[in-house]
């Protein structure tokens, strides 16, 4: 979820019933430290509390000094990620790559873990590939290296996003385990959540992808799972509100250059959930919004799409 998790995303996902929002993945290379997207995805102004802050890398000691700097900016929290299948990431031996190495992993956790007063949290796949699933070893390394909180994605590296994530790996770490479990993969409804919960024995959910251009769907997984009663679905007006409000929190971050470049991606996730399906009309008019290189144009575009939208509401 790099380059989507942003301030302005965490704080939305947060405010529409998120428990927890961790940060943008943060490199430990003590050379990237310094730049401008690693000031960006640092960035935690105005967020609400607690603070979680993932960290990303092979070296003990660099993963050390960045647990020790995120905490000194703020960080209440410190996740480490041995999940990321990204080439660019297991080319640096970071990542889910790490899951090839349960000797070096011991080192980091180890390592983090005493470098900060802070809960360390730890976010794993079940292994490399499904010839490799090392999710046990991994939990009892992390166990007992002092890991507060273990969350896993239900795929190995291997699989990438393909597929459907399994779920019966964290099921039997559960019933081996009395370490904080999340359950993470293919979670994009209500009624998964409650059955991914039911099966797994997990102690929460994960959401990633399946919030992108839908953040109210945690507040809806919350409400149906206080109640067994699905939320009725957001107006387009509403949803239309929530997309200019995140776009001038965007704008905010990003500047008004930058801004309206960044946004794209996220308009049309929200489109995508508002106007399904391979619509020439809506693809025709978020290319127009793709083609607005100022914030004024780019909102302009926003509103009136969302304007066509309002007799289709009325008329229901």
């Amino acid at each position: 979820m790099a380059g989507i998790t942003d301030r302005p995303f965490r704080s939305l996902c947060r405010r529409l019933g998120a428990g927890l929002a961790v940060s943008e993945m943060l490199s430990a290379n003590p050379a990237l430290r310094g730049s401008r997207k690693s000031r960006e995805r640092a960035d935690h102004r105005g967020e609400p509390g607690p603070i979680a802050v993932q960290i990303a890398g092979s070296d003990p000691a660099w993963m050390a000094e960045a647990a020790r700097a995120s905490v000194d900016q703020g960080a209440e929290i410190i996740d480490i990620n041995l999940g990321c299948p990204a080439k660019k990431v297991c080319k640096v031996a970071a990542g889910s790559a790490l899951l090839r190495d349960e000797p070096l992993v011991a080192r980091i956790l180890a390592a983090v873990v005493n470098a900060v007063p802070v809960p360390v949290t730890l976010k794993t796949r079940t292994g490399w590939s499904p010839e490799t699933r090392n999710l046990r070893r991994i939990a009892k390394i992390a166990k007992e290296s002092g890991i507060a909180m273990l969350a896993v994605h239900g795929r190995t590296r291997a699989c990438g996003y393909s597929g459907l994530a399994e779920f019966d790996s964290l099921r039997a770490l559960r019933a081996e385990t009395d370490l904080p479990l999340v359950a993470n993969g293919d979670i994009d409804s209500p009624e998964r959540a409650r059955w991914v919960l039911g099966y797994t024995g997990a102690d929460a959910v994960m959401i990633g992808r399946a919030a992108q251009g839908r953040p109210w769907l945690f507040r809806e997984i919350s409400h149906y799972l206080a109640t067994g009663e699905r939320l009725p679905p957001p107006t387009p007006a509403w949803v239309c509100a929530t997309l200019l409000g995140h776009l001038d929190a965007l704008y905010d971050l990003y500047g008004t250059a930058r801004g309206p470049r960044i946004a794209r991606k996220h308009i049309g996730w929200y489109l995508r959930g508002q106007w399904p399906g391979d619509d020439p009309c809506r693809n025709e008019i978020l290319a127009r919004i793709n083609r607005a290189e100022t914030t004024q144009r780019q909102t302009e575009l926003v509103r009136s799409l969302f304007d066509g939208l309002r007799p289709l509401e009325d008329a229901a």
